[in-house]
């Protein structure tokens, strides 16, 4: 059996098809496609083996998107060849210029369709690991099953907090979104003024995934190096699988000042 993942994407994706046995097949988001799908490319990875398709959107660690045509797209092969689709949307909220755009809108998908969410990224409850999964009811009974071996149940205090998160005013997840777009602004013109650096306007998540290929540094070494002598964490591309190569990924869930700091060490490590 064979699985369709984003690569680079959300470690735990790639080693839970390697735990399950499965052969993890990478869908790569490059650069030059705005760390967006290559419709070419997905088409071809898709063979009679595939038996489950990952997506996530906006994207960790790029902050890319999956445009409306190409969710239409994996709708469509899933459907024809009846494969499960996997659609991660925990930053949907966290999104900037364009509306969220989910696979759910396509009937054709929904027999073989899993969505997960959660409630760490939108109401700031990161570590209290809450989420969500909707799907055919026979999976779910699967899931639950699962779920009970697994990790038996969630904190109580935690489903509290997200009844009252749930059913209580919005403002505040939509006045962290609009810090999050100055943050990127901020974040995304600071990177593209140091010297050999260049970094894509990222349209969702919180996470900008700047070229550090010119810098002639590999991104694992940099990121050693930038923790080790410029006190600045960032994490190597190759962290979220190998077409990460040539980037980092930096964290703008964080305060302007920091992010200025770790700028300004960043230009000087590199100047060094």
């Amino acid at each position: 059996d064979e699985v369709v993942y984003p690569n680079p994407g959300f470690p735990i994706y790639e080693s839970m098809i390697n735990f399950s046995g499965a052969k993890a097949v990478p869908m790569p988001l490059l650069e030059e496609n705005d760390f967006g799908m290559d419709a070419d490319n997905f088409e071809s990875l898709v063979t009679d083996k595939t038996k489950l398709i990952i997506i996530n959107s906006p994207h960790n660690p790029t902050g890319g998107i999956l445009t409306r045509d190409q969710l239409q797209l994996i709708a469509k092969v899933a459907a024809e060849r009846k494969i499960w689709v996997l659609t991660d949307e925990i930053y949907s909220r966290s999104i900037y210029d364009v509306p969220h755009e989910s696979i759910t809108q396509f009937p054709e998908v929904m027999p073989h369709l899993i969505l997960l969410d959660g409630m760490s990224k939108t109401y700031a409850m990161t570590g209290w690991r809450l989420g969500y999964g909707v799907m055919p009811e026979e999976m779910a009974k699967v899931i639950t099953q699962m779920g009970i071996n697994c990790h038996s149940c969630t904190s109580a205090f935690a489903q509290r907090a997200i009844i009252e998160a749930y059913g209580g005013p919005q403002e505040e997840p939509a006045r962290m979104v609009a810090e999050f777009r100055k943050r990127r602004e901020f974040i995304v013109n600071g990177l593209n003024q140091i010297p050999n650096v260049t970094c894509k306007n990222p349209t969702g998540a919180f996470y900008v995934f700047p070229n550090i290929s010119q810098t002639g540094r590999s991104s694992k070494d940099l990121e050693n190096d930038l923790l080790a002598e410029a006190g600045v964490a960032v994490l190597s591309g190759t962290a979220f699988g190998k077409y990460g190569d040539g980037h980092l990924r930096l964290s703008y869930a964080n305060s302007t000042e920091n992010i200025k700091l770790a700028l300004e060490r960043i230009t000087a490590f590199l100047a060094s």
